[in-house]
This record gives structure tokens, sequence and C-alpha cells, in this order.
């Protein structure tokens, strides 16, 4: 049985209704850019919800705190990307389709994560995809104090992904033969961020489970379900893992079961009729932070005002969450350089109604 700090606390927020995007003849997810070809823009539209806001060519020139890059990476504990708001004190549900990408590594073209924004994190490599699970000070991310969050992902309420036009690369899949000078891009991706946790996955889409493990259909059930983990707070490990369940599925009584989060944030989700168990995972190496991050930024976040409204940004609607995780640091973390199999595990969950929502955190054993 894990070993698992427990805490409980019950959260509410407000969700605004918007209507459905129309769907677009070329969905973000069936776009395929070689690292070598990325364009400036993945997403060419203009109208719904306005042009691609930032850009996807990203280098030495767009470096800095007040880069619109929105091309990330996950490839190892130390070198990976988060994508939140552009402008200070910006929830999720209003900047979702403005992302930017913030890495823990100079030579993306990106910002920088400030210091003090990480303050746990865990990266779980599997055979279909590479995960990474964190506790950060959202604030330092520009993303409101007290924001229960979202998802972010290649698909959207309208395909053109969030933020619009998002791109996801990695270097850690079996396929680039462990050659760290090029990278493979991941079309299947989520990322959930809000609560101060987050939690992304990019699928490998040479497995031909990718869009089944990197399910982007789930977004008001967080990363409890679409991510569960045994993520210990004030930890920074890396781990081996199997792959996990895909979202929704189940046992029951011996048959496999699906179960589909209601479409519209109007329908209440009701009794889910599962709890997720994390992957097994092995081999966690734990490390110091200041070890991995040597590049944090040492300033803090753009002093721009907040502007959730911008072209491009979407709402609470489809294609959008919210979240509350557990806190508390986790039990029995090991020592530096040993390995940890106990600690908080990040779960997110959303219930809604048709204005107001009440979010309670779900530990799982």
């Amino acid at each position: 049985m894990l070993n698992i700090a427990r805490s409980t606390f019950l959260l509410g927020a407000v969700v605004s209704y918007v209507s459905a995007q129309s769907f677009v003849s070329d969905p973000l997810v069936d776009k395929s850019f070689p690292y070598t070809a990325i364009p400036e823009h993945a997403d060419t539209h203009t109208d719904g919800r306005g042009p691609q806001s930032g850009y996807n060519i990203c280098n030495s020139t767009t470096e800095n705190q007040d880069s619109l890059c929105q091309t990330g990476f996950i490839n190892h504990l130390d070198d990976f990307c988060l994508f939140a708001p552009p402008t200070p004190n910006s929830t999720i549900g209003d900047s979702e389709g403005i992302e930017v990408a913030w890495c823990t590594k100079k030579g993306h073209g990106t910002r920088l994560i400030p210091e003090g924004a990480l303050q746990g994190v865990q990266l779980v490599q599997s055979p279909g995809y590479i995960e990474i699970v964190g506790f950060i000070d959202q604030t330092k991310l520009n993303v409101q104090d007290g924001d229960f969050g979202g998802e972010l992902d290649s698909g959207g309420q309208d395909g053109r992904g969030n933020p619009i036009g998002g791109l996801m690369y990695t270097n850690a899949f079996p396929s680039n033969n462990g050659d760290n000078s090029t990278y493979q891009q991941g079309r299947h991706w989520t990322f959930f961020i809000g609560s101060n946790t987050f939690c992304a996955k990019i699928c490998d889409d040479t497995q031909p489970n990718a869009e089944g493990l990197c399910q982007h259909i789930y977004d008001r059930v967080g990363c409890a379900y679409n991510a569960p983990n045994n993520a210990p707070n004030g930890t920074f490990q890396a781990c081996q893992g199997a792959d996990m369940v895909p979202v929704g599925q189940y046992v029951s009584d011996g048959i496999t079961t699906t179960w589909t989060q209601p479409a519209q944030e109007t329908i209440p989700l009701g009794t889910i009729p599962y709890t997720p168990t994390p992957a097994a995972s092995s081999n966690c190496v734990t490390y110091t932070s200041a070890s991995l991050y040597t590049d944090l930024a040492s300033v803090g976040v753009t002093s721009s005002p907040a502007n959730p409204s911008a072209t491009g940004s979407g709402s609470s609607g489809s294609g959008s969450g919210a979240g509350a995780s557990q806190s508390g640091s986790g039990a029995g973390a090991s020592a530096t350089g040993s390995t940890s199999n106990a600690g908080s595990a990040i779960g997110i969950s959303l219930v809604s109604s048709f204005f107001g929502v009440l979010l309670s955190m779900f530990l799982f054993y």
C-alpha cells in the first residue's frame, strides 16, 4: 500500500459559460512539424478566437521574460517547459488560448521559470509517454493566486489547441535513439495547471495508444484521472514507469468499461464510477533542485498589466477545466540520490453547474 500523506479541503469557484466554437477542418493534433521545419505559426486561422497570439519559431532572439514563444519541451527532469499566462494575475480559464512557454533551461527561445516557482517535481518515463508533475508557486508564472486552473492541450474546444497553435517536443522517446540534439513532436499532449500544481504529458505518436494515453476530453477531472501519480511535494525525482490505464477505462466484474465525462460544462459530473490508480514506477532517483535548475530566472515575472481578454484568449468552457491538489509534504521522502516511493499525490477534480462550480479534492490510495 502506498504511503501517501493525506490532507483534504473544500474549494469553490465560478466558471463562466461560453458557447461552443466551430471546429476547424485542420485540427492542430493532425499537424506534423519536424523540429527542423517548425512554422512561424502552427495555427493560421484568423476568425473565431482570433489569430494565434504568439509564435512557434523560437531562438536566442526571442529568449527573454517577455517571450511569446508557444513551443514547449519535456526532455528530462532538469529540462522541461510549462505553459502559463503571458501577463500577471491571469486565470487559466481566461488566458488558455494565449499561454506561452516557460522553461527550466536556456536555449529554447522562451521565458525562463523564475527561481522559487518549482517546489517539487517528478518525471516518469514510460513506454508510451513522458510525464512530469509538480508543485509550484503559480503566482511566479503569472497565474492568479487561488486560481484552480484548467487544462491546456493539443485539442481545444475548436481543434486549434490551448494555447492556440501550441506545440510540444521531446528528445526522450526511443525513436530518438538517444540523440539529444534533435526532437520529436508529440502531437498528442495534455497539461493541467492550477491550485499550485501541474501535470503534463507528451505521448509517443509512434505508439498505437498515443491518443488514448493523452486523451484530452477529460478536462473536468484533472490530474487525478489524467495523470494519476504519487509525486511527493518538496522532492525532485526521475522515475521509470509503466503506461497508465487510458483515461476513463476501468475494469468492473472482469469487464473493461469506459466512462465518458459529460461533454457540456452545464451537466454535473455525477458519481465517477472508478478510482484511478497510479501506474507502477521504479528506479526513482532523487536530486536536489539546486543541482538541476541552474538557469532559472533570477528576475520576477513581467510587470505588464493583466489582460485576460486579449486576442486569442478563451474562457472556461469546453476544453478547459479546474483543479485542486493535495497539500502537505511527502511522507518518507528519501535522501538525495536514493529512491523514493511515497509522498503527496497530485489530484485535480471539478464538479460544475451552469454558472458556478464546487470543487472537492480527491485522494487516492
